[in-house]
């Protein structure tokens, strides 16, 4: 009966539409006759026209022109009209970037005798927080967007600059402290805070993850009484004897790391030999057949094995990511097995070696010989990969640069990249596809944890053997700074000004090369994807900005910086700590109930490294892992 009186409901509605629809006014019946004619002959022209798949079109002398050459036309026209752009909005300013030795900031050279006043360098912000945020729109500073600057950098500017961030950098510390002391005074020793809720979570297992994570960040800015409170719990209370396979390699760059950075800056033995406790039951995960680490490992037993969901398979990630935390846990524990056991298990991974010098994200570890996995394999710089490429810099940064097996394996990945994996899209933008483990079906989005990549080229091109005026160096330059550029764009686009997890929406243009269009200012076709427009707090676009900013000294990177933090703080920041965003287009969201251990260990670490002008973290002498713990870079690197 119910069923019916719906459905009685629903005709009677419908009928009174239809009764309604005959009583139309004569002035209404006209209009749309009006309108039904407007479409008739639109149509009709339409079908007027040349038919678009036609190859050639007729000019007005009756030859016919081929439309290759009416693109070529409008390309040249369109570089003409950004060149006159440029010239009528930059004309004081047209220089290349000055060219100095490794990680030496530049001194700017001028073509004329013009001193660039502060007005003339037009993106200095204010020091003051603007609180609610509101984002000021993608397609900004488009001028970079190609790798490029116009703009002279003075020592006149840069001290402006370091001026204005000793202001910011005062906000950077305030957020670690609401963080930590949210963390201290209602999570203290827990894995993470629960910032919504103001309790804590045991979600690692209980090993303190955000407390260790969080030790160097606390050194680095000097709050030096909340360190100490840290030390004493990892001395009196930190337990590795948990009996749960935890993953090694989120343990290695996050516990271990944490633990051997914060015994390298404060010397205290309490982090030396906790680091020693963890260090030895995560070297189990070794024991495989084929000497590539399990993905998993029982802290208490040592039992290690693989993911459930693929027994037989690692992530080429977690397998090439532990080297850094094992090679200095040896140098400073004497045992030098730690360095050999886990340089065998890169050794094999290398053995790979595709031509391409571009790995699957899977590895068969569970048999003496090792190869490519099938598990969702593809080719990618994002998630399972990401950081596999970026201890191959590394591992030869760590030692003085002794090592060049390590170089050579990181200049043949980054050639791959540059023919395989980066496209610009049409509208200017540096993006990096997918690719599938047969090196095809591309997939055109960019992953937040890709940003890192705009800084790992950078440092990369600052340490080229050839010198940083090295075609090579200067290549991998120009697309750091492009792909960094199209990491800021991801954060400007959105509503909150946060970028997301994934950004697609990159309309292809053509591989591998700078493109200068005439609208390349106007980057409105990139948005956070569908199910993956959350931001959980993550680092890699931060600390891209942060390396360049110390190495090309070039303020645009801390105003970018800037616009992000008080985004994040406007977005993210709850009662007891800062929460993920659920949906960074959507102002009126509030954070989740969810803070990792990584945003006090790497975001807010990065933020204030690249506010702080005065830090005494020198690139040449520290190496970052994965997880931003600073480790000393030493030639040599053992005693003898």
């Amino acid at each position: 009966m119910y069923n019916v009186q719906i459905s009685n409901k629903l005709t009677s509605r419908r009928g009174a539409r239809y009764r309604r629809k005959r009583r139309l006014s004569a002035n209404t019946r006209f209009a749309l006759k009006v309108i039904f004619a407007f479409l008739v002959s639109v149509i009709t022209v339409l079908f007027l026209l040349p038919d678009p798949l036609d190859t050639s079109v007729s000019s007005t002398d009756g030859d016919h022109v081929s439309f290759k050459a009416i693109e070529e036309k409008v390309k040249l026209k369109a570089k003409e009209k950004f060149a006159e752009f440029k010239k009528k909005s930059f004309e004081k300013i047209n220089v290349e970037e000055p060219v100095n030795g490794p990680l030496e900031k530049e001194e700017a050279t001028v073509d004329n005798e013009e001193t660039l006043q502060k007005d003339d360098w037009p993106y200095f912000g204010t020091s003051e927080m603007q609180i609610p945020y509101l984002p000021k729109g993608g397609g900004r500073f488009h001028e970079y967007s190609n790798g490029t600057s116009p703009y002279i950098i003075t020592e006149s500017i840069r001290q402006q600059s370091d001026d204005l961030a000793r202001k910011r950098r005062t906000h950077i510390k305030n957020a670690m402290k609401h963080a930590w002391g949210g963390y201290a005074k209602y999570a203290f020793g827990y894995d993470e805070l629960l910032p919504v809720s103001g309790k804590g979570q045991q979600n690692w297992f209980g090993v303190g993850t955000t407390l260790v994570d969080s030790l160097d960040t606390l050194w680095l800015m000097d709050m030096k009484d909340e360190f100490y409170q840290a030390r004493d719990w990892v001395r009196d209370s930190l337990s590795h004897d948990v009996d749960h396979l935890v993953s090694t390699f989120e343990n290695t760059i996050r516990s271990l790391g944490g633990l051997l950075s914060a015994y390298y800056f404060s010397q205290d033995t309490a982090f030396l030999e906790k680091a020693q406790d963890i260090g030895q039951r995560l070297f189990k995960a070794f024991n495989s057949p084929s000497g590539v680490p399990y993905f998993q490992v029982n802290l208490k037993t040592g039992i290690a094995k693989n993911e459930l969901w693929s027994p037989q398979e690692t992530q080429i990630s977690a397998a090439g990511s532990l080297q850094l935390e094992f090679r200095e846990l040896a140098r400073i524990t004497h045992n030098r097995e730690y360095d050999e056991k886990s340089m065998n298990a890169l050794d094999k991974l290398y053995a790979l070696n595709p031509p391409d010098g571009l790995y699957t994200t899977a590895v068969k570890n569970s048999s003496p010989q090792i190869r490519p996995g099938l598990a969702g394999a593809r080719i990618t710089f994002g998630g399972r990969a990401d950081s596999f490429y970026e201890y191959m810099l590394k591992l030869w940064l760590q030692t003085g640069k002794t090592e060049t097996k390590f170089r050579q394996q990181y200049d043949k990945s980054m050639d791959g990249l540059h023919d395989k994996i980066l496209r610009y899209s049409d509208d200017g933008l540096a993006y990096l596809i997918k690719l599938n483990s047969k090196r095809r079906n591309e997939i055109h989005e960019m992953e937040h944890l890709e940003c890192f990549m705009g800084g790992l080229l950078a440092l990369g091109a600052y340490t080229d053997p050839n010198g940083l005026d090295s075609k090579r160096a200067q290549r991998d330059l120009q697309t750091a700074k492009a792909l960094t550029y199209t990491c800021y764009q991801m954060y400007a686009v959105t509503d909150t000004g946060i970028g997301g997890e994934i950004s697609h929406g990159f309309k292809p243009l053509f591989k591998s090369k700078i493109v200068e269009t005439a609208n390349q200012h106007q980057h409105t076709g990139i948005e956070p994807k569908r199910n993956a427009e959350h931001y959980l707090l993550r680092p890699e676009a931060v600390e891209s900005l942060f390396i360049l900013n110390h190495l090309t000294g070039d303020p645009i990177y801390r105003e970018w910086g800037w616009e992000m933090f008080q985004a994040i703080e406007s977005y993210c920041k709850t009662k007891y700590g800062y929460g993920a965003h659920p949906d960074v287009r959507d102002r009126s969201k509030k954070p989740n109930d969810s803070m990792e251990s990584f945003f006090l260990g790497e975001t807010l670490k990065y933020f204030y490294l690249l506010f702080d002008p005065d830090s005494k973290l020198d690139l040449t002498k520290h190496v970052f892992n994965t997880e931003a713990h600073p480790l000393p870079i030493l030639n040599p690197f053992f005693d003898s």
